[in-house]
């Protein structure tokens, strides 16, 4: 389950640098940088949503546990690929990293952290792979 986990958040790497991309691209010349990262932030729970949704009976958690197990470790990767990758890869200064965390100047990346870590569970609920609880 582990290696798929991983193989999957490759995955989801790919699906959020298209997304930047996109944002880049077509979002925010439209609409300008906050609305861009507003908007780009949905679209990207979105796919989140959808990649987990597709890949989690390829998962096969064993249960609601394993599936947060799978949201935490994608979490994980994603902080430390954010993090590791863009200063020390792309040069961005540590200030401009964590100013996506900040909700009151309008940046809403935490949701995409909250849907990474959710997005398993809530796909298995969905896709009805645990017996419901009694």
């Amino acid at each position: 389950m582990l290696l798929r986990a991983v193989a999957i958040w490759f995955a989801l790497v790919a699906v959020a640098i298209a997304n930047g991309a996109a944002r880049n691209a077509w979002i925010m010349p439209r609409f300008g940088e906050l609305a861009a990262h507003a908007l780009s932030t949905v679209s990207l729970c979105a796919a989140i949503f959808v990649v987990s949704w597709l890949s989690i009976r390829w998962l096969r958690p064993a249960g609601p546990r394993a599936a947060l197990r799978i949201g935490g470790l994608w979490l994980l990767l994603t902080v430390a690929f954010e993090f590791l990758a863009g200063h020390y890869l792309f040069g961005n200064p540590w200030s401009r990293l964590f100013a996506d965390y900040n909700l009151l100047a309008g940046r809403v990346w935490v949701f995409v952290l909250a849907t990474t870590l959710l997005a398993p569970l809530l796909a298995g609920r969905a896709r009805r792979m645990w017996p419901a609880r009694a």
